[in-house]
């Protein structure tokens, strides 16, 4: 289940949005500032499987700090102490107790800070990839992935989540770009990182008196091994830990040395048991579904990031209550829009149904309607991890660029595997699909007077 967003206020009128989910000793997982967007961050798999097994066995706590996602966008400069005030909100308005604060990447100074001002909230202080100063660096503006940043925002976000997450992340990495653009604009990013090259809290680490778990990555390129042996000579008693991989996300690659590491040191065994994934399967019918949202480029430039931001919600609450009534998986959020697959074409198709159905319904009373578009085709797709691959997909997916705005688009095998089940189709006659040298017959699917 989706956690719910909630807000708190800070001393100087910031609104932090936050959620929590899990039951046990409480855990606060700060920002990975700069990309933090505590809503879309949930509709990337590995990240929200991350969360999930932790949440069996601890309250997470994840908020968005000032500036980014869904908190306070208008702050001013960015600043060591308005970090922490974001983070002492969120803390006194849940009441929590004593915590496990767990401070990854840039936001790892911010909980050094917190640990050392605030010793009565902080129970352990978890370190991951990140620094107490920048070691004396000054900060380059000739610098080419600065001139980027001013040139390309695009590319710039999809060259440092690369950076970042490891350059095997693939899909990952794009899905990250996206929150990254969703999270701050451009301006925001270079005020940013002129902040990170002003940070040092070295002078506060001996005061921190909290039990210290640092961990790093060996081959992580941002935080490199030596700001991990300073951050542990600093901390009187910090124990440090490095792990093979060179991603700065833990939730990438082999998470079990993480979570056995997290056991012993937060002391709930539970935690290091790993929950080992389905078994592989024959390769089997699938129906693939992929849904958009026509002219969201236009939508935004209209309403702006937030107001489109608004719609796009209202979408995501659409697929997903579809997903759970209809019974089907979320291989995956496309910016806009999803990717989903079902065990029937029947069941494919009264999910689609279902998404034009309740889009319509919420378009009478709208202030700004929504336009969605839906393909559907069936087949027998690659299935490597949690992602689908090959010809079945990419067909689905272009039956979707086919469709207009509250439409359904399907395939002649899907008409073909739903024959005798009630639904009606209205024959488009052949379309060349972008990638496929023949023509293929398509079929609008008429939802309007079905059955959800």
């Amino acid at each position: 289940m989706e956690p719910q967003i909630q807000y708190a206020n800070t001393t100087d009128g910031a609104k932090i949005a936050f959620w929590s989910l899990g039951d046990g000793p409480p855990l606060i997982m700060m920002p990975p500032l700069p990309a933090s967007h505590i809503e879309l961050e949930w509709g990337i798999r590995e990240w929200r499987t991350f969360y999930e097994r932790l949440a069996q066995h601890v309250t997470i706590l994840r908020y968005d700090a000032r500036g980014m996602g869904l908190s306070s966008r208008d702050i001013g400069e960015w600043s060591l102490d308005a970090f922490e005030r974001d983070l002492d909100a969120v803390i006194r308005h849940t009441r929590l107790g004593p915590a496990t604060l767990f401070g990854l990447m840039y936001s790892g100074p911010v909980a050094c800070m917190y640990a050392a001002h605030h010793p009565e909230a902080v129970e352990r202080l978890l370190l991951w990839g990140t620094y107490a100063r920048n070691n004396g660096m000054e900060l380059d503006r000739e610098n080419w992935e600065l001139q980027l940043l001013q040139q390309n925002w695009e590319t710039y976000t999809e060259l440092i989540t690369h950076q970042v997450l490891g350059w095997s992340s693939g899909s990952i990495a794009r899905q990250t770009a996206a929150l990254l653009r969703e999270s701050l604009t451009p301006e925001a990013m270079s005020r940013f990182i002129e902040f990170a090259f002003r940070i040092d809290v070295t002078s506060l680490l001996p005061s921190i008196k909290a039990p210290t778990l640092i961990m790093q990555r060996r081959n992580q390129q941002k935080m490199v091994a030596s700001d991990a042996r300073d951050l542990a000579a600093g901390i009187a008693g910090s124990r440090l830990m490095f792990m093979d991989g060179d991603s700065m996300a833990p939730f990438i690659g082999d998470t079990q040395p993480f979570f056995v590491a997290l056991a012993e040191f937060m002391g709930i065994p539970e935690l290091a048991i790993r929950r080992d994934p389905a078994p592989a399967t024959p390769a089997a019918i699938r129906t693939i579904v992929f849904t958009d949202i026509a002219g969201s480029t236009a939508l935004t430039q209209r309403l702006g990031d937030e107001g489109a931001r608004t719609l796009l919600r209202m979408h995501e609450r659409i697929v997903r209550d579809a997903l759970a009534r209809h019974g089907g998986a979320e291989v995956k959020t496309l910016g806009d829009g999803f990717m989903a697959s079902f065990a029937s074409a029947t069941q494919g198709l009264q999910f689609a149904i279902a998404i034009q159905q309740a889009t319509a319904e919420f378009n009478r009373q709208a202030p700004e309607p929504l336009a969605v578009r839906v393909g559907v085709n069936a087949g027998e797709p690659i299935a490597e991890r949690d992602d689908l691959f090959g010809t079945a997909v990419i067909a689905a997916a272009r039956l979707a660029d086919a469709a207009a705005g509250g439409e359904v688009i399907a395939s002649d095998v899907v008409r073909q595997l739903t024959a005798g089940k009630g639904f009606l189709f209205a024959d488009r006659g052949e379309r060349q699909l972008r990638g496929f040298d023949d023509p293929v017959r398509v079929y609008e699917v008429r939802w309007q007077d079905a059955g959800a």
